[in-house]
């Protein structure tokens, strides 16, 4: 069985994240979603709540592609995660050129703790390629319409945060 791992925040859960997870799909046979907990980011959702968005919009994914996904919470090294989870390639998306020397040198450290493990970098769709989940947080705080970036049942989820959108 071939694992892959997708590791991230998902703080919240985008567009683009759904769009590499429906393509790596077609690369394993399972799917683990690592959701990070980094404390250092302070991230707007708990923990508990990113990995229901995570299952709640990877189930009709899963379904339509008949790949077993599921979401994983994770802590340790990123490597360590893919050990534990029996992965054999670490999946990555990229936005950017500024994505790719960052997600180089981590393949570097990762390769030099384990060989054994893969990285497969996905480009983000055309259409998705300026979504990030920072600034559909900033967007959607400031009133601003999240529903061309995010799932549908993710607006409500922003909305709750940040009180009801006042889109002008």
């Amino acid at each position: 069985m071939r694992v892959g791992l997708y590791p991230g925040t998902f703080d919240p859960l985008t567009l683009g994240h759904l769009d590499i997870i429906r393509r790596a799909c077609r690369m394993v046979d399972r799917l683990v979603i690592g959701v990070a907990i980094n404390r250092d980011k302070g991230p707007l959702f708990t923990l508990d709540e990113r990995v229901a968005m995570v299952e709640s919009e990877c189930a009709p994914v899963a379904a339509e592609t008949g790949t077993e996904i599921v979401a994983h919470p994770f802590e340790n090294l990123l490597i360590h995660c893919a050990q534990d989870v029996e992965a054999s390639v670490i999946i990555r998306g990229l936005r950017a050129v500024s994505d790719f020397e960052y997600e180089f040198q981590m393949v570097g450290m990762n390769r030099a703790l384990n060989d054994d493990i893969e990285t497969v970098f996905l480009m983000a769709d055309a259409n998705h390629q300026a979504i990030a989940s920072r600034l559909v947080k900033e967007i959607s705080r400031l009133g601003g319409d999240v529903r061309p970036f995010v799932p549908e049942r993710v607006v409500p989820a922003l909305e709750g945060k940040f009180g009801k959108s006042r889109r002008r």
